[in-house]
């Protein structure tokens, strides 16, 4: 019997076929199936994925908040491609249904390359996902080995203004803030993503703060002694490519390793 069993397991018609009707719940995700060549693949996109441009014309299925069961069953998917932590029990419905539900969530940035080998396997792309993975890898350890014995730069990296928001040294943010040779005040907060109070900052006088835009970081010109408002250093990301895990992420990385860089610039010299 075991063997019988080990026979059908390994038939090609048991086994997980391609998918060719693909949904996407998630902007990195959408990112993710365009860059290794499965854009053709997909049916349906949430509200958010705004990248690559052909994405936009998509079918909107979903949103932060729901999925549209209905809207996905009518366009007969064989696979679903979700955000775990955020969308394991929206998904439910689908997964009882007998449709077949990955997730995607990489944790740290070096494990970002075998996420992209895997799409290829979904999705039979896989000569197209390693010259990605492989692209991706390269411009990581690059950046890693360009910024590894740099000065440290104290950073608040200010994820939302109300209420007031940061990230840990286990996010992405984090890691990338890490990668550049920034020192995160809230590195070592327990939460992944702390909501703290201004005077936590203001005590920690960070040398940059870092956020989505100059209206978001209006607050602090109120305290000019502040370092990072004296210097000048409050300085806009690109949230697109840092707070998204996708094939991006390097040169989002670099931008933000070059704007610590114009820190350093005004750090007193300890030759």
């Amino acid at each position: 019997m075991p063997k019988l069993l080990l026979c059908l397991l390994l038939l090609p018609g048991l086994a997980h076929a391609e998918a060719s009707r693909i949904i996407s719940l998630a902007p990195h995700i959408t990112e993710i199936l365009f860059a290794i060549g499965a854009g053709d693949q997909v049916v349906g996109v949430d509200e958010a994925s705004d990248y690559p441009e052909a994405a936009t014309e998509l079918p909107k299925i979903a949103n932060y908040r729901s999925l549209n069961l209905e809207r996905i069953l009518a366009l007969k998917p064989d696979l679903v491609v979700a955000w775990q932590s955020a969308q394991s029990l929206q998904v439910a419905p689908l997964v009882q249904l007998g449709i077949r539900v990955e997730y995607s969530e990489p944790k740290r940035l070096e494990d970002f390359g075998d996420e992209l080998l895997r799409f290829g396997r979904l999705t039979g792309n896989q000569q197209q996902a390693q010259q990605v993975a492989e692209h991706y890898n390269r411009t990581l350890h690059a950046l890693r080995q360009r910024y590894r014995d740099t000065a440290p730069v104290k950073v608040f990296y200010q994820l939302s203004d109300m209420p007031l928001m940061s990230a840990s040294q286990h996010t992405w943010m984090g890691q990338a803030v890490a990668l550049c040779g920034g020192d995160s005040i809230t590195a070592n907060s327990p939460t992944p993503y702390p909501q703290i109070d201004p005077e936590f900052v203001l005590a920690q006088d960070p040398e940059v703060i870092l956020a989505e835009s100059p209206q978001a970081m209006q607050r602090w010109q109120a305290w000019p002694a502040l370092t990072a408002v004296s210097q000048k250093q409050l300085f806009t990301i690109d949230v697109d490519t840092l707070h998204r895990f996708s094939p991006r992420t390097p040169g989002g990385i670099a931008t933000l390793c070059r704007l610590l860089e114009l820190a350093r610039e005004h750090q007193p010299n300890t030759d």
